[in-house]
């Protein structure tokens, strides 16, 4: 097994909610972020006072797959999410020793 994290825009979640479930993985934790790469940040003013602004908002998708699949969800992620613009994300691959379902007390590839 293995976890995928992708940093992406926001605005590129619900395209890439669509792409997953178009290939059958329904597994997927979102969380909201804040960070910055290459892209920095950026310039607002606040009360008439120019304020930089160092981190941008960004979506953490994080999503348990079979090792077969890795490759297909890389892809997926990458197509929806891509603008080619700065920012538009990273991905993160790391292996998954064991997973457990509360509920029954499963444990290993069947959980996912």
């Amino acid at each position: 097994m293995k976890k995928i994290e992708a940093i992406i825009r926001p605005e590129k979640v619900e395209d890439l909610k669509e792409e997953l479930n178009r290939i059958n993985i329904n597994g997927l934790t979102l969380c909201q972020v804040m960070g910055f790469g290459q892209q920095k940040g950026y310039k607002e003013y606040f009360r008439g006072t120019e304020v930089l602004l160092n981190v941008r908002p960004k979506v953490k998708a994080e999503i348990i797959v079979h090792d077969e699949q890795v490759e297909d969800v890389i892809e997926i992620v990458c197509e929806a999410a891509r603008t080619g613009e700065v920012g538009d994300g990273k991905i993160f691959i790391t292996e998954v020793v064991d997973a457990v379902r509360i509920r029954t007390g499963e444990r290993g590839e069947e959980v996912i």
